[in-house]
């Protein structure tokens, strides 16, 4: 008993080797069409040396080498004996070869408890998946890329550049860059490595004469600004050393700064501020903003990417200083209209102090087509758990009567655990693609 216990584990472990094996064959991968050539090549080689082979036997006339290559090539078999004999060896050969140049070459990328075969198939699965466009900025925007990458790696982030606060301001200032902090948040979340490159490139110095303040990240997009001589160009090379999925670009090129009407507080005075960091900062409520200039022109590969979208996300984030920002961008808005895509609006989760305080959905629905004009989006989706401690002065935004009635909105769970006022980056990610495939139809056969 103890005996066969040793032989039934034996062939346990041969068979789910085996199994495991011949994961390599599944759909989706590209590796048949690879093996198959291979065997097409060798099979070609071998006809071209039988040929050699078979021209010297018949016309060879040494008596020592004539029956020894009778008998390797088995002449004492039938042809189709021969045929399956060669045939096999030859196939098993192939496929040993293949599996031990695989084993070697893979070896570097597989990851603890995950077969090669597995990261593979997803790789393959996410090249092949839809093309997204997310418009936004500040850490929504992040949140949201970070999620949505586990399922496809056609994605493009279209990023405000309207900031001008914290370290991104003072680049812009100093050295008159681009600010690219949000840019920066959006390379971080669609890297390889979120675990440790991302976190060096997100590191802040917290001392130091020049530098306190200052995150690497955004330093380092400048110095690639400075040296390549472009803004874009050092966002595509930041993209390439941090090896993420997808790009990340901004609505414009153009040096904009956000200007709004507020109505104080205090005084009920409408004010006009120039600046993103001041109009949040004026204890008032936000009436309006716009660009300035106004005819800043939409960044042409950002509009080439929303016209060849499958679907665009518009938010989370803050809706006067990093979603209006881009939809006010000259040609934005117009592209959206004009591409095939499906359009979402992702509803924050909670109202943020001296931008959206007591609004709901509908509230924000209102406030969009007061600045952009007719309703772009073909769905509005939103959270509807409410159980959290979200601070003093934030409230959850609630979908309400209004937008229930007027527009289409797809209610789920959408909040961290940890931190409620925010999204959860994989349950907004399912979400989406979810209610995706209800109105498409599945990603992937």
């Amino acid at each position: 008993m103890h005996d066969n216990g040793k032989k039934t584990s034996w062939w346990k472990r041969f068979t789910d080797k085996l199994n495991r094996e011949f994961r390599w064959f599944l759909p989706g991968l590209g590796y048949k069409r690879w093996l198959a050539l291979t065997v097409i090549g060798a099979m070609l080689l071998g006809l071209g040396l039988a040929v050699i082979v078979l021209q010297y036997y018949r016309t060879t006339t040494n008596e020592f080498l004539t029956p020894i290559l009778a008998v390797l090539s088995l002449r004492f078999l039938d042809r189709p004996i021969r045929f399956l004999l060669f045939g096999g060896i030859g196939f098993t050969l192939i496929l040993f070869g293949i599996w031990g140049a695989n084993r070697a070459v893979l070896k570097p990328f597989e990851r603890e408890g995950r077969p090669a075969w597995e990261a593979v198939q997803q790789y393959r699965r996410k090249d092949r998946g839809i093309k997204v466009v997310a418009i936004g900025g500040g850490h929504g925007l992040a949140t949201l890329l970070s999620g949505i990458k586990a399922y496809t790696h056609n994605i493009t982030a279209i990023v405000t550049v309207s900031d001008d606060g914290g370290s991104s301001g003072e680049l812009r200032r100093d050295l008159g860059v681009l600010p690219p902090g949000d840019i920066r948040n959006c390379l971080s979340a669609l890297s390889n490595d979120e675990a440790l490159l991302s976190q060096v490139f997100q590191y802040r110095f917290k001392s130091g004469a020049g530098l306190e303040g200052h995150s690497l990240g955004n330093l380092f997009i400048t110095a690639l600004a400075e040296i390549t001589g472009s803004f874009e160009e050092a966002v595509a090379e930041s993209g390439r050393v941090l090896a993420i999925y997808g790009k990340v670009l901004p609505s414009t090129l153009s040096n904009v700064q956000l200007v709004g009407d507020v109505r104080l507080h205090d005084s009920d005075e409408i004010v006009h501020i120039k600046g993103e960091s001041k109009i949040t900062g004026a204890n008032g409520r936000i009436l309006r903003v716009l660009l300035d200039p106004s005819n800043a022109q939409a960044y042409p590969p950002t509009v080439a990417a929303i016209l060849n979208a499958d679907l665009i996300l518009i938010g989370p984030g803050s809706l006067y200083t990093s979603i209006l920002p881009n939809l006010l961008v000259s040609g934005l808005v117009d592209a959206i209209r004009s591409s095939r895509a499906e359009v979402f609006l992702v509803s924050n989760v909670a109202t943020q102090r001296g931008e959206t305080d007591g609004f709901n959905v509908s509230d924000h629905m209102h406030v969009l087509e007061q600045h952009i004009g007719k309703n772009i989006f073909d769905l509005v989706i939103s959270n509807n758990n409410f159980k959290g401690d979200l601070g003093e002065g934030v409230d959850w935004v609630r979908n309400d009567a209004t937008s229930r009635r007027s527009y289409k909105v797809y209610e789920t769970d959408l909040v961290d655990g940890l931190y409620p006022w925010r999204h959860d980056s994989k349950k907004l990610a399912k979400a989406i693609i979810s209610v995706f495939e209800e109105r498409t139809g599945p990603l992937f056969d």
